[in-house]
């Protein structure tokens, strides 16, 4: 009778072992699901120094201390920059256009991005700056916006206003409410 017994219990030992043993898998979906539900990111990576080429040139180098990829969202995906990023496009010619700001958020589907507190651009070029609050960029379109105060220096004129939209290189520009003196080409 106490073998039976013994018998038993090494079978329910063995079945319980085999039953966690085999339990312990994670399906990929349910864990971006769980990460999503939970607003959580579902990856992480720090001193992010990111430089992208296009037929062996460099046209753009990223830059940020700590990036959090949102991608596992079924609406939305986006990545976050939280402690600020800092972007610059550089174009065939070499001229280089930079925007920093302490805080962006870029969406994937959209291709827009979201950059805000002391935001930057500066066209060195061109020797233009946009200093602003916060800018929305249209990365399909190259294209800047903002719908806070601002203000924007060339080498003759220095524009403060609310409202700007301007080429992302900020060749191209129009200011919606201005104040400042501009000075006009005849």
């Amino acid at each position: 009778m106490t073998e039976s017994i013994v018998n038993t219990i090494k079978t329910i030992v063995i079945t319980a072992v085999v039953t966690m043993v085999f339990s312990c898998t994670n399906d990929v979906k349910k864990v971006k699901d769980f990460l999503a539900d939970k607003n959580l990111p579902i990856g992480e990576a720090y001193k992010v120094n990111h430089i992208h080429t296009d037929s062996g040139r460099v046209d753009v180098k990223m830059k940020a201390p700590v990036m959090f990829d949102f991608s596992n969202r079924d609406f939305h995906p986006y990545s976050e920059f939280p402690k600020g990023i800092k972007i610059t496009s550089i174009a065939k010619n070499g001229d280089s256009t930079t925007i920093e700001g302490d805080y962006a958020k870029s969406y994937l589907k959209t291709e827009v991005s979201e950059i805000k507190g002391n935001v930057i651009i500066y066209n060195y070029a061109k020797n233009h700056k946009l200093v602003t609050s916060q800018v929305f960029w249209d990365q399909k379109t190259h294209y800047f916006f903002t719908e806070k105060r601002f203000t924007f220096y060339t080498l003759t004129d220095t524009i403060h206003g609310v409202g700007f939209e301007a080429s992302e290189d900020l060749e191209k520009w129009w200011v919606k409410n201005q104040t400042g003196v501009i000075y006009i080409k005849d």
